[in-house]
Parts: C-alpha cells; structure tokens; sequence
C-alpha cells in the first residue's frame, strides 16, 4: 500500500504531465500538445523538505467527447483520486474556466471532506493570470484552496507542495520500489501485453482495447507472486522505425526501449495467430543484446484450431530456428483471454530472475567444467595447445564465467559454445544469457 500519495487530475491538456515530471525530479511521463496522451494511471517517486511521496499523473478526464477511451480514462481518473492522500485539480490559468472544469468539480465534490483537494492553476506565468485564477473558487469545491503556479517553470510549485506534505504525518520512504527486480511485458502493439498485466494484477491497471496502441506509456506496478516483490512494468508495443508515424507514438517507443533497458527479465509476448514475424525476433535479439533475462510468451493459443499433439513443439521449433543462435529463453503457450498458464508464465520469469543472480561456487564449477575440458579439450589451433587451469564466476550483475589458460587467444567461438552448452546442461540457467571469457594464467 503506497502512502503519501497525491494524484493530479484534471481535464486534458491542462499540464499535468508537465507537473508530474517536476515533482518526481526526471521525464517520466510522455508530454505533448495534442490532448489525450496521458491515459493509464503512471507512478512516480518524489521528495520535499525530507518528505517522499508517490505521485499519480492520470488522463485528461472528458465528458461525452468523441475520444473512443474517454470512459476508460475517466475510470483511470477515479481509481487515482480513490487511491490518493491529497488530490490536486489541474485548471488552466491561461485559457480561463472551461466547461470540462465545472463537469470534473461535480465529480470531486463527493470527496469534499474526505480528502485534501487543492486547486491548481497551471500556466500562471504572470500576474495578470495570477490575479485572474481567482475565478476558479466559483467551482464550488468547499474551502479548496488556489495555488497559481507553472509547472513549466517550477514557480510557485514550492508554495504548492508545502501545503501538500503538511499532510504527510509519516516521511515514508524514498524510493519504495527500489532494489526490486523488473519484469518487463513488451512486445509488438496488440499482442496482450495490458491484457496480461490487469489479469495478473486483478485490477484495472492499464486500459485495453481492440486498437494497436492503446499503451502509450510505460507502466510499471509493484506485485507480489510466489512469494516474490518486483515490479511488473507494461509497454507499448514496440513498432519497426518506418513505422512510427508520429511523435508520441516515437516517445512510446522510446520508453518501451528504456523499460527494456532497465528491466531484468522481459517477457516477450508474440501473437499465436500471426507466428513469429521479424519485429518479434528483433525485440528478442534486442533484449539478448542487452543481456536480459527473456521468456517467451506465445498469446491466443486459445485461437489456434486442430491442434495435434506436435503443433507447440512445431510452434516452438519454429521460434528456435528464426531466433537462432539465441537459444535458452524458455517458451510458453497462454491464452490471457481464458487465464490459462498465465501464472506459470510469472512464476517462469521469477525463477529466471534467480538464474540471472545464481553465483556458482568456484569449487564446484571446476569440479564440473574440469572434467568437461578434459573429455573434450580445445582443438589445436596453428600448432598450439590450449591448456585451460581453472574457471571462476566473476562478480558481474549477469552470469559471466572466466576461464584462465595459457594461449586464451587460440580458443575458438565454437569451443566457446560447447563450453556455454555444458554449462546450461549443469547449472540452471534457463532463460539467461550467460557469458565465457578466456584469460591468460
């Protein structure tokens, strides 16, 4: 349960998102012109005059638009304002009272009393409009008090805030989150990623629809499983460069990537009706390169009719072949639709976390390896003999083995395979890239 939480509500394109990524300090949340970027609830960590708090940025909440999300992000909106310690109205000071502000206040008036609300007023880059954001107490919301500030600037934000954490008995903790293991869902648009995360988490986290790119943001939720903290972290789908038509759909992109980077297992979701297209062996080629953990998630199985006993295998074979030589990410077949094997799909990344951190002991990988080398030692290369001593794990955050001979030069790439083989024949480590390194004794 996060504490000292505040969410920042508000119709669209208000600046929400300008203030959310001021008060958690880094460039979160995805910001543009156009209305209705911001869709799913986002998170973020911030701290003031020794106090740290959890921020909720939240969509612009609309009332009988032609924006087909409209009531998915105005349920987005409520869940925040359930959620929060203090809520904060966004309005803008520029454009002056709008119709969708008044329609937002009848929906906060039910929490007057409950909860601190504070009226924001963005924008407010001079006195004029300072002076003129007095008109917003005609919404009506009790004793709400207004802070005219710009969130693109930072004035009045310190005002602000420290009316906000007077609230905040307990200083919580800075980063609650932090030493926690991501899992990150990613994938090409429309393949179930947001459908997995809500089932898995049981709630409403992010919106789902029928419409490839429905995620914009990254999102990422604390979730216990197995009796396991990490955090479960949704992407948008990532597209192919020629694709990408325009800048959110870039910056989605660009944080699918980032989430990728920063996480220590993905799950790669693919499509089982549409087999295993070139983006999909890109993103995987992509998570390998960046020497994640990787499970591999085929989706809609449910979908695939007259299915014979060899058709996973087949299915499975298939992925092996076009992903090759990248060959130790565990497949699974799920149907998110129906819940089923969705759970053994977490529980396999959970235990691919614990291959990733797996440290060998140094006497027990020789007593292995050793015999390994010794029933089949490295071929002679140019008339040399490669004499390997011993090997070691080295302290690295991915499994990276050295081993220490006397010509480390004149060992080839497919001793080197044999030698990863073996290794994942004797050690547990299903799904993770392992490295070997040779140095000289």
């Amino acid at each position: 349960m996060l504490k000292n939480t505040i969410a920042i509500v508000g119709r669209p394109n208000v600046g929400k998102s300008t203030l959310f990524n001021r008060l958690v300090g880094q460039r979160k949340a995805i910001m543009d012109n156009e209305s209705g970027v911001t869709r799913d609830r986002h998170y973020g960590h911030g701290e003031w005059t020794g106090k740290y708090f959890t921020v909720i940025d939240t969509g612009g909440y609309v009332h009988n638009s032609d924006d087909i999300f409209e009531g998915e992000i105005n349920k987005q909106v409520k869940l925040a304002i359930d959620e929060a310690d203090v809520v904060l109205f966004m309005v803008d000071a520029d454009s002056g009272m709008h119709g969708l502000d008044e329609e937002f206040a009848n929906t906060l008036r039910r929490y007057i009393g409950k909860k601190p609300i504070y009226l924001v007023a963005n924008k407010a880059d001079t006195h004029a409009r300072a002076h003129a954001s007095g008109e917003f107490y005609a919404l009506g919301l009790g004793d709400a008090e207004i802070f005219p500030i710009s969130s693109q600037n930072g004035a009045g934000t310190g005002d602000l805030l420290d009316a906000v954490v007077a609230h905040f008995d307990d200083p919580w903790e800075e980063e609650p989150e932090s030493g926690l293991p991501k899992i990150a869902v990613v994938g090409r648009p429309n393949v179930g990623k947001s459908s997995l995360v809500n089932l898995l988490l049981g709630e409403e986290r992010t919106i789902v629809t029928d419409i490839a790119g429905t995620t914009r943001d990254s999102i990422s939720t604390r979730y216990t499983a197995f009796g396991n903290d990490f955090l479960l972290v949704d992407t948008a789908g990532l597209r192919r460069k020629a694709k990408v038509s325009e800048d959110i759909e870039f910056y989605s992109n660009m944080r699918s990537l980032r989430a990728l980077e920063e996480c220590d297992v993905c799950i790669v979701m693919l499509d089982a009706t549409r087999s295993i297209e070139a983006q999909d062996v890109n993103i995987i080629a992509l998570a390998d390169k960046n020497r994640k953990g990787i499970v591999i998630l085929v989706n809609k199985w449910d979908l695939i009719e007259n299915k014979e006993t060899n058709t996973a295998k087949e299915f499975e074979a298939k992925i092996m072949e076009k992903i090759a030589p990248i060959a130790y990410p565990p497949v699974l077949f799920v149907s998110v639709l129906n819940k089923q094997r969705v759970h053994k799909a977490i529980e396999t990344a959970i235990e691919v976390v614990a291959n990733k951190r797996r440290k060998i002991p140094t006497s027990q990988l020789n007593d292995v390896m050793l015999k390994v080398i010794e029933k089949y030692p490295p071929p002679i290369q140019k008339g040399k003999l490669v004499r390997i001593k011993y090997a070691t794990q080295l302290p690295t955050h991915n499994p990276v083995f050295a081993f220490f001979c006397n010509l480390p030069q004149y060992v080839g790439a497919s001793y080197t395979r044999y030698l990863e083989n073996r290794m994942r024949e004797n050690f547990d480590f299903s799904g993770v890239p392992i490295g070997i390194v040779f140095r000289k004794k």
